[in-house]
């Protein structure tokens, strides 16, 4: 039984995780697009980058995206914490997903926004 639990939570772990080696794949085109932006003249792309930051945001508000982002991660994290160690376990799992879903929803925001920018710049 202790075989079969430690065999399931490791591959919900690693289905959780997934999202997260996904990004690391991206480092190399994220590379290749911050030498193709230092290319531009400095003024221009500060004024893309934030004017594409702010529509993002304005949209994420209105939708609010990032609470449902950070949400259904620590709701996520908090039944598999429950399954795993009872109330203590919920406690902690939701913690540990509402922090991944913060920084899924900062990655997702980011290239959100790099997105805008290159659809207002194409190259």
């Amino acid at each position: 039984m202790r075989v079969q639990q430690a065999i399931a939570f490791t591959v919900l772990g690693s289905i959780l995780a997934f999202p997260i080696s996904l990004t690391a794949q991206d480092q190399q085109d994220q590379q290749d697009r911050q030498d193709r932006q230092d290319q531009q003249d400095s003024e221009s792309r500060k004024a893309a980058h934030d004017r594409a930051q702010r529509e993002q945001t304005e949209k994420d508000h209105q939708k609010h995206t990032g609470a449902k982002v950070v949400g259904g991660t620590a709701a996520g994290g908090a039944v598999l914490g429950a399954v795993a160690g009872g109330g203590k376990g919920a406690l902690i799992g939701g913690a540990a997903g509402a922090g991944a879903g913060a920084v899924a929803n900062k990655v997702r925001k980011d290239k959100a926004v790099k997105k805008r920018e290159q659809r207002e710049n194409p190259q």
